[in-house]
């Protein structure tokens, strides 16, 4: 049984999944706290920097714009690529295998919420080659 002390959790209390355009840390998962259905993460991502087109094979995400601004790609469904300026505040919807990528085009770090239903895309991202991870309260 989780305690009830789990059920709240900030990005510096969980290690982060660092990349070459930024981070990843995962507050809200299986291995986190237990959630079964879905999985959460706050994604740090600094001006210029950016996450390459992918999908999610068998989970659609939801994309919340928390601070920033930037250029969100997510492709039709003939794989033609609609792009649009989002900025805080914007809510995204991904569908399950769609293909998508986020770039900062702002001054300052873009911050993001993203939630993966099912739990499971953010496991795999530990496979990619700049793949590392981030301690806690670093």
């Amino acid at each position: 049984m989780t305690d009830v002390k789990d059920l709240f959790k900030y990005p510096q209390d969980v290690n982060a999944y660092g990349f070459d355009w930024g981070q990843l840390s995962v507050t809200l998962g299986p291995r986190v706290n237990g959630a079964k259905q879905f999985s959460a993460a706050v994604v740090t991502v600094p001006p210029g920097q950016g996450h390459a087109r992918h999908n999610h094979p068998g989970s659609e995400e939801i994309i919340y714009i928390l601070k920033g601004e930037g250029e969100q790609m997510v492709e039709d469904e003939d794989g033609t690529p609609h792009t649009e300026t989002v900025r805080a505040g914007c809510s995204i919807f991904i569908p399950d295998s769609r293909f998508h990528s986020t770039l900062n085009t702002g001054q300052t770090e873009m911050q993001i919420f993203v939630v993966y239903s099912p739990a499971g895309p953010e496991e795999l991202l530990k496979e990619l080659p700049d793949f590392h991870l981030i301690p806690t309260g670093r």
